[in-house]
């Protein structure tokens, strides 16, 4: 019989054994790649998309800015000159231009990329199926995450756009924000708050107040953590709310949502159909391969841009601690 001693150092020797000699299993490897989470769009799946079947399309507007209505005088017509007591009305027209711009994105993946990986792929030679397409493995995960992250790009461009930045991809064209120009609130650094949203509320002209349920005030994310906070500390079942789950958030009757790209210091009140994405050329995604290089090619590409149809409808926040 062995004693417990004599078990172990045989034990101890079998295992340095396998270590020596390569029988120790090497650490476990998934078999599929972990995909990093990307931030996701929030304005842009909300915005107008407006297709354009050429480079330029001009959006026509029509409203009557004042009132048309005048007290009646027996056997009188109304007066032709706008600036009399009881004049005629007529409407008045505006019009904005949208111009698009083209966008681009390459990526390549050597033959040996697509095969030597833990999730493969298949190369699809011409000679073998007659087509030049890959698929499978690697390549559709690829192909998954080009599109997850031209569509965060896509809201970056719309967002933060603007023709006078020293980034190329932003200098293509005014974003949104840029434009919003007539309606400003200056949150003078000062946080967050009820008081803050209703100031941006009551900045907007009263007749575009009519559905505030579709309406949104958008923020960044972080800012929008802070305002849940301070929802939270109310000793209300709205309070609760906020510390159990993630319960839509309101400020003036409207609700309030966090977007990746919002620089932490802005946001913006509108309805989001107010905003528009005119496409001239939607997501367009080509394969081809260069067999000298051995590469296989995936391009993106689409022509589009970015207004806002009513910008008096807006209200920008800015300054906000």
């Amino acid at each position: 019989m062995y004693s417990n001693e004599a078990l172990m150092r045989k034990a101890d020797l079998a295992v340095s054994d396998l270590e020596t000699n390569g029988g120790k299993l090497l650490p476990e490897q998934a078999n599929m790649f972990i995909r990093k989470l990307l931030a996701q769009p929030t304005v842009l799946r909300q915005a107008r998309t407006v297709v354009m079947n050429s480079p330029q399309r001009n959006v026509n507007k029509i409203s009557f800015a004042d009132r048309i209505l005048m007290p009646a005088v027996a056997n009188t017509a109304l007066d032709a000159d706008t600036s009399a007591t009881n004049r005629r009305s007529k409407p008045t027209t505006e019009q904005i231009t949208m111009t698009t711009k083209e966008i681009i994105a390459e990526v390549r993946l050597p033959y040996d990329v697509i095969e030597d990986n833990i999730e493969r792929g298949n190369i699809g030679l011409a000679t073998d199926t007659g087509g030049t397409s890959a698929g499978g493995g690697i390549v559709d995960t690829v192909m998954t995450l080009i599109a997850e992250r031209a569509a965060l790009d896509l809201e970056e461009l719309a967002l933060l756009g603007d023709t006078g930045s020293g980034d190329a991809y932003l200098a293509l064209v005014d974003g949104w924000i840029k434009r919003m120009t007539t309606n400003v609130v200056n949150a003078a650094s000062s946080p967050i708050s009820r008081s803050l949203l209703t100031s941006g509320m009551k900045a907007l002209p009263s007749q575009y107040r009519r559905n505030r349920a579709a309406m949104r005030h958008f923020v960044s994310t972080e800012q929008e953590i802070d305002y849940r906070e301070t929802i939270a500390q109310r000793e209300t079942t709205a309070g609760d709310g906020m510390t159990q789950n993630l319960n839509p958030v309101f400020a003036a009757g409207t609700p309030l949502e966090g977007a990746a790209l919002m620089p932490s210091a802005t946001g913006f009140l509108t309805n989001p159909l107010n905003l528009l994405w005119g496409v001239q050329r939607n997501i367009h995604v080509e394969t081809d391969k260069d067999i000298r290089a051995r590469n296989y090619i995936i391009v993106l590409t689409l022509r589009c841009d970015f207004q806002i149809e009513e910008e008096a409808a807006t209200v920008k926040y800015t300054n906000i601690g």
